[in-house]
């Protein structure tokens, strides 16, 4: 049984002022919730405040974005050992907008992901094809070619530590989100993918849908065989909206 996980991912949202409000806001309102793990993705500069806030809670925090090396001359950059010692559970690695903007590609996620598995973090590993490489018919090559370079070494002992994340580009943002089937489609091709390469653990991997997740359309996601949870956008930045999300309704 795979126990569902609602991620929150704040982006370049929040001041710590905000975010502890934020914060608060949701851990009360999340209280007693055991149907699914929540995650919440604050910018760098707010992690330590919001890792006070979620402090004696069932509640993740994750970082955004890391760097594979664990010290050195990378300016800008944040290293696995920074994030575990500010609290972090979880990381966020190859989010569209760091691949669209800031040059990440398969290589360079597969770098991070193989540095947080030697690590006691978790990687939520962001895959999804743009708007061009779906009307050209390309999306599931271009998600399986994600896969291979982003999951490349490896071990089938790895894959029961990763999360996925399926986040169709067209739909970050847009407005747009894919049809429930449309979303479960590219899910059941992305574990059959897992499948032919890991073996029965493919069985094991959670899935996330991220794309315009909102609170209108998280039941009928959620009801998808081989969607296990959401990589929530613009709607977590609300408590309101972020809280019907994590109590969806099946």
């Amino acid at each position: 049984m795979r126990k569902a996980v609602i991620a929150g991912n704040w982006k370049m949202h929040k001041t710590n002022g905000e975010a502890r409000l934020l914060a608060r806001a949701i851990k009360a309102g999340s209280a007693g919730v055991s149907h699914c793990e929540v995650v919440m993705a604050p910018p760098f500069t707010a992690l330590a405040a919001v890792a006070e806030e979620l402090k004696g809670t069932p509640l993740i925090l994750a970082a955004q974005n890391v760097h594979w090396e664990a010290k050195g001359a990378f300016t800008g950059e944040i290293s696995i050992p920074m994030l575990k010692d500010v609290g972090c559970g979880m990381v966020v690695i190859g989010h569209s907008e760091r691949r669209q903007y800031f040059g990440e590609t398969d290589a360079s996620v597969n770098r991070r992901v193989r540095a947080v598995l030697e690590s006691s973090l978790k990687p939520i590993i962001c895959i999804g094809e743009t708007l061009a490489e779906r009307e050209s018919g390309n999306h599931h090559s271009v998600v399986a070619q994600q896969l291979a370079g982003g999951l490349d070494s490896l071990t089938r002992r790895d894959l029961l530590r990763i999360i996925l994340a399926y986040e169709p580009v067209w739909a970050i943002g847009t407005g747009r989100t894919a049809s429930p089937e449309t979303a479960q489609e590219m899910h059941g091709m992305i574990r059959e993918w897992l499948s032919g390469r890991f073996g029965e653990e493919a069985q094991t991997v959670r899935i996330l849908y991220g794309g315009s997740v909102k609170p209108d359309n998280i039941d009928a996601l959620m009801l998808q065989p081989d969607i296990d949870g959401a990589l929530v956008g613009g709607a977590c930045l609300e408590a309101e909206s972020f809280l019907r999300i994590i109590h969806y309704r099946l």
